[in-house]
């Protein structure tokens, strides 16, 4: 008997074979009668029928141990094939494990806020300063759901607002022009995702990352959605944005109000969406302050200094 088993495309293949293969010998060394064949997210096992099936169901607990705790040693696969416990405590804050097995977790109260909001919510406000984790906590629970399939795409927004330079004077076509505003969520994906399988998410549409004019007409189904410096929307851009939530989505719009590259005679459709939704059910707003930043300290000094100034 033949099978080739595929892992689970958020798995980070490094981790899950083990320095070395370590892991993968362990497997081996337990059932020698098969042949294995192992490349990136697919293993081919062939032998006798009870052998190869009872050899997919010990790769299968050795995934779901990875994908739950973002490592796996040749310890705890040797555990698994003698039927023991694992040792495996996950953090009540812990979002996901990111590349290399690297703990996202929670780190501040209005982080752990965001992330009780979003089981009971299907639309979340997070508004706060500069560092203070809004959209990288937004992505980590988004690529959380993708992971346990609670939904079966992700897709992030930002209004093409220019803080300095001209969409039309910068080089290229419109994917060159757009990237630079994008360049955040992308950092944020590759902590958190292995980069081959982020680039064939991107490719199938899985993740899809696009400029808020590109949402007018869509209907967002199945589907973890994040807008991004929502602060530079318009009313009427914020009210068509929020209106393409469909079933079984999820939306979560970030932003600092003390950031607003709007013309002085627009008000910010974030700010009009929270006075006009705050109390609605179905809707969370959580206030991120500067004591949640988390970037180099000094930022925290910065934006006190400016809220001061103001």
């Amino acid at each position: 008997m033949e099978t080739l088993i595929e892992l689970n495309g958020l798995l980070d293949t490094a981790v899950f074979y083990g320095v070395n293969n370590q892991n993968l010998l362990c497997l081996k060394n337990h059932f020698p009668s098969i042949r294995i064949v192992a490349r990136g997210y697919h293993i081919k096992a062939t032998g006798a029928e009870r052998e190869v099936q009872a050899f997919e169901q010990a790769v299968r607990q050795c995934e779901e141990l990875c994908l739950r705790s973002g490592n796996l040693t040749d310890k705890q696969v040797l555990q698994l094939l003698h039927g023991e416990a694992t040792e495996s405590q996950p953090d009540k804050d812990l979002m996901v494990y990111g590349v290399h097995g690297k703990v996202i977790a929670a780190r501040s109260e209005h982080q752990q806020q965001l992330l009780r909001a979003f089981d009971s919510n299907d639309l979340l406000f997070a508004i706060g300063p500069a560092g203070s984790g809004k959209t990288y906590t937004a992505i980590a629970l988004a690529v959380r759901a993708l992971k346990n399939k609670e939904v079966r795409r992700i897709i992030l927004s930002r209004p093409a607002v220019e803080a300095g330079e001209k969409l039309g004077f910068l080089p290229g076509d419109m994917r060159d022009k757009i990237d630079p505003y994008l360049q955040p969520l992308y950092d944020a994906l590759q902590d958190m995702i292995p980069g081959t399988k982020l680039n064939e998410y991107m490719e199938r549409g899985v993740i899809q990352i696009a400029p808020l004019a590109f949402m007018r007409g869509r209907t967002l189904s199945d589907a973890v959605v994040i807008l991004d410096e929502a602060q530079n929307t318009t009313v009427p851009q914020l009210k068509m944005f929020l209106t393409r939530l469909g079933i079984n989505g999820k939306m979560i719009v970030t932003g600092d109000l003390t950031q607003i590259d709007l013309p002085q005679s627009q008000r910010s459709g974030l700010a009009d969406a929270v006075d006009r939704l705050g109390d609605v059910k179905g809707v969370s707003v959580i206030r991120f302050t500067d004591k949640d930043i988390v970037r180099h300290p000094l930022v925290g000094r910065i934006v006190k200094a400016y809220a001061k100034q103001d």
